[in-house]
């Protein structure tokens, strides 16, 4: 499938400015503000950009982080990672497999059956309920 491909307009068009500065310039939303934090419902989570759906709420924890965790994605091709050197650091960071909005990042510090923590910013997601 062909990834998704917008100009920069029309993605500051289509997203809230908090949506737009975390899902394309690669932001990080400030810890325990979203309110997908708390979303217990069964239903999916999908990419703000596309639509995708990227986690299912069977997989979400409370990693106590502040942001949404899950500890795999919707199926393996939902989303994609990449290597982030940002902040003197080196980490994996997770996007959407169609669009490739920034998402957040994955560490290997997660629950069974997988051992990750995929750390996503809720402005990132939209909820679709069951």
């Amino acid at each position: 499938m062909p990834k998704i491909s917008k100009s920069d307009a029309e993605w500051q068009a289509q997203l809230s400015p908090e949506s737009y500065a975390v899902a394309r310039k690669h932001g990080t939303e400030r810890a325990f503000t979203s309110p997908l934090n708390d979303e217990k419902r069964k239903g999916m989570f999908t990419c703000i950009c596309c639509g995708k759906p990227v986690f299912a709420s069977a997989t979400k924890f409370d990693s106590g982080t502040g942001w949404p965790s899950f500890y795999a994605p919707a199926d393996e091709k939902a989303v994609a990672t990449s290597t982030d050197r940002k902040f003197f650091m080196t980490r994996t960071e997770v996007h959407c497999a169609d669009c490739e909005a920034h998402l957040g990042h994955v560490f290997p510090d997660g629950p069974q059956p997988t051992g990750l923590r995929y750390c996503i910013n809720g402005v990132a997601l939209d909820f679709k309920p069951e």
